[in-house]
């Protein structure tokens, strides 16, 4: 099954109109310093494998780093290791950047 895909400016409104799902960042902790969406939760991309059994399966999580393609990576995994709910956001933290938050640094 695909994951699911969400863009910067639909993660905002989703999380504007009150939607709590969890962001998990699985950039590096050096990345997360610079930005970060606010009330993510940091997992390095080669810790989530260890990570998951702290994870609830039926939440929604959606997956973030810099460009989307390592937070693909994490959800196609997650996916496959039997969480229901994996959306990615497309573009990463740049996206955001550019679209949402044009305070936030870039890198």
């Amino acid at each position: 099954m695909a994951v699911k895909q969400i863009s910067a400016l639909a993660l905002q409104k989703y999380l504007n109109d009150g939607e709590t799902p969890l962001l998990l960042d699985v950039r590096e902790p050096q990345e997360f310093e610079i930005a970060h969406i606010k009330g993510s939760v940091l997992i390095p991309l080669n810790q989530v494998s260890q990570q998951l059994d702290h994870l609830d399966k039926a939440q929604e999580i959606i997956v973030v780093c810099h460009h989307g393609v390592r937070s693909q990576n994490a959800a196609n995994y997650m996916d496959y290791s039997g969480f229901t709910n994996t959306v990615n956001l497309t573009g990463g933290i740049d996206a955001w950047a550019i679209d949402c938050d044009k305070a936030m640094p870039r890198y």
